[in-house]
């Protein structure tokens, strides 16, 4: 095992990702999360605290290069699952496809398949209650648009549907698992999902109480500067907004279109498809958290069940939405199986191969991505994952690729954060439209310049 770390080495060492586990182990009055000057959660408390080396806190942090690596948390997790693979994981069976029961589909981001297994859970008597986001009643006055919540209803699960690219974290869910006693199911993205599973190893009442976990394949986080990013480029001030749905559904449009939708405060809505932000290119990395650079878990590898959307045709063009389904517990591949046979499930068996297409761009990134990125001089702690670094491999171009999208994720957090405080978006405006185009080029046209300055003149508006 490394030397202890704290809090304070994890978060200087850019390898927070804001899960707030730290805090709500502390169970401390003074402890908390909070938004940072470039809008990501990070945890905040007395300096005895914050600064104390911790043999605890190095084992459970997910970016510890002393916790348990996912390979190791999921062989002890699912030991006797079917399969094992590289790209995915040990896993029992995987599937493409949707909720054909009641209105799941339509009213989630993509097939509905998260909302029905954790209503499911629910309906069967499994669990007390999910741990899952949902949107804050009084953004405005909370301070933040989206936060963990444990429902214990069908009807309060399900306001929790779609996908939510803003910044949150388990303390405080976390907290109320530990003061009030019953069986819990938790969803959450693949590294909130291991600080969950490192949490269970370390904490028998954890163990006893979080029943089932849902994982979302996870492309990265995003600071809350995104939203006001879509503020400025909508035109709209950014205290005027009630509600941000970041995938707005039209079954009449393919499902890879994204659009963006803001609810003001008078009722009033607004729209803008994501091709036309500057900011909008998700392979790009804007408002990346520093992170989600060192993470090599593309598909939540330790979650019970988890899911994804299926990005490859006819899957991708269908504005309806499909998902792909991994699933490694034997109990939920039954509650799955079941439903298929009764017809409340359309979902189809596919391989490994399959899924890991699905995914390709976000395993690249994880993997060939993390590989080279692990052999960039840094300071402050050094990761330790389970992709060997390697520079020698990997194609020259994609390299360039791979620094140019750092950069951008990087540079992001600074020049918005400089355009915020001088009140001046057309600094940020000009520097996303160029680095964006140039992005393009780079990523999906072998750096021809007539593409680059064709997308920067397409970001004009």
């Amino acid at each position: 095992m490394t030397e202890p770390l704290s809090p304070k080495d994890i978060v200087t060492s850019g390898l927070c990702i804001g899960c707030g586990s730290c805090v709500a182990q502390a169970n401390l009055p003074d402890t908390h999360m909070a938004f940072d000057a470039y809008g990501e959660l990070k945890p905040s408390g007395v300096p005895a605290w914050y600064r104390r080396p911790s043999d605890s806190f190095t084992r459970t942090c997910p970016f510890s290069p002393a916790a348990k690596n996912e390979d190791y948390l999921a062989t002890n997790l699912y030991p006797l699952a079917k399969h094992q693979d590289a790209a995915i994981g040990r896993f029992q069976t995987a599937y493409v496809g949707y909720v054909a029961e009641e209105e799941y589909r339509l009213q989630g981001s993509s097939g509905g398949m998260v909302t029905w297994v954790a209503t499911e859970l629910l309906r069967q008597g499994l669990i007390d209650g999910v741990a899952h986001v949902i949107a804050t009643k009084e953004p405005q006055k909370e301070g933040r648009y989206f936060r963990y919540r444990i429902s214990r209803t069908v009807a309060q699960v399900q306001e929790g549907a779609k996908s939510r690219y803003y910044p949150i974290e388990l303390s405080e869910i976390l907290q109320t698992i530990r003061e009030v006693p019953g069986r819990y199911a938790v969803v959450g993205v693949p590294c909130f999902i291991k600080a969950v599973q490192l949490l269970r190893n370390e904490d028998p009442l954890f163990r006893e109480r979080i029943r089932f976990t849902l994982g979302l394949f996870c492309g990265h986080m995003k600071s809350a500067r995104f939203v006001e990013s879509f503020a400025w480029q909508m035109k709209v001030p950014v205290h005027q907004i009630e509600q941000v749905e970041f995938r707005h559904k039209d079954p009449n449009r393919p499902a890879n279109w994204y659009n963006a939708q803001l609810t003001l405060r008078d009722g009033s809505t607004i729209n803008r498809d994501w091709w036309h932000l500057k900011d909008g290119d998700w392979g790009a990395g804007f408002y990346m958290n520093s992170a989600c650079n060192f993470c090599d878990d593309v598909v939540a590898e330790t979650a019970d069940i988890s899911f994804g959307d299926a990005w490859v045709e006819p899957y991708s063009s269908d504005g309806k939405g499909t998902n792909v389904v991994v699933v490694r517990s034997t109990v939920v591949e039954e509650l799955v199986e079941n439903a298929i046979q009764e017809g409340r499930l359309q979902l189809e068996t596919v391989d490994q191969k399959f899924v890991e297409q699905t995914q390709a761009a976000g395993f690249r990134q994880r993997r060939e991505g993390l590989a080279y990125r692990l052999t960039w001089p840094r300071k402050g702690v050094q990761p330790c994952k389970r992709v060997k670094p390697d520079a020698e491999t990997v194609a020259k171009h994609r390299k360039t690729i791979y620094r140019m999208r750092s950069f951008i994720s990087a540079g992001s957090h600074r020049v918005f954060s400089f355009a915020r405080l001088l009140q001046k978006p057309e600094l940020y405006f000009k520097w996303a439209r160029m680095v964006a185009a140039v992005y393009h080029g780079l990523a999906y046209h072998q750096g021809k310049f007539s593409e680059m300055r064709k997308r920067f003149g397409e970001l004009k508006g």
